[in-house]
C-alpha cells in the first residue's frame, strides 16, 4: 500500500480529497453568496446585519484557506475556479438579496447543508486515521452548531 507524505494510504485519501474539493466550492460560493447579503442589506436591520455579515464572510474566508491548505497537506491540489465551485457545490448562487429575513434564512439553510456534508466527511476522514481533517472538520460543526441556534433564534424559531 502507497502512503502519502503525513503517512496516510494514497487511494483513499484521494477518496476524501474529492470530498474536500467539493466542500471547498461549497465555501467558496457560500462566502459570494454572503458578500452579496452584506452588500445589498437594506432596511432597518442594515447596521446589525451589515456587521453580522461581515463577520461571517471574513470566518468563511479563513475556511476557504484552510481548506485549501488542507488538500494541499493531503497531496492534492485545491481548485480556485469559480466554475468548477458551481459545478462541484452543493449551495446554489443566491440572487441579489436585500431582505433580512431572506438573507439570514438563506445562510441558515447553507449552514444546515454544510453540517450534513462535513459529518459525512468527518466520518470518512475519521476511517481513514486522518485526525488533522477530522479535527479541522469538528471545529466547523461546533461553531457552525451555534451560528444555527442565533440565527434561527434571530428569526424566532
Amino acid at each position: 500500500m502507497k502512503i502519502n507524505a503525513i503517512g496516510l494510504p494514497v487511494e483513499p485519501t484521494q477518496a476524501l480529497t474529492k470530498g474536500l474539493q467539493a466542500l471547498l466550492a461549497d465555501y467558496g460560493v457560500f462566502y459570494q453568496n454572503v458578500r452579496g447579503y452584506h452588500w445589498n442589506i437594506n432596511g432597518p436591520q442594515f447596521f446589525e446585519l451589515h456587521v453580522k455579515f461581515e463577520e461571517l464572510y471574513d470566518d468563511l474566508a479563513l475556511k476557504v484557506d484552510e481548506i485549501a491548505e488542507r488538500l494541499l497537506t493531503l497531496g492534492a491540489k485545491p481548485d480556485h475556479r469559480f466554475s468548477s465551485y458551481i459545478t462541484l457545490a452543493s449551495i446554489q448562487e443566491s440572487e441579489i438579496v436585500d431582505d433580512a429575513e431572506a438573507a439570514v434564512k438563506d445562510i441558515l439553510s447553507t449552514l444546515k447543508n454544510l453540517l450534513g456534508r462535513q459529518r459525512l466527511l468527518i466520518s470518512e476522514a475519521a476511517e481513514l486515521g486522518d485526525e488533522g481533517t477530522a479535527a479541522m472538520i469538528g471545529d466547523y460543526i461546533r461553531e457552525q452548531e451555534k451560528l444555527v441556534w442565533m440565527y434561527s433564534a434571530y428569526l424566532g424559531e
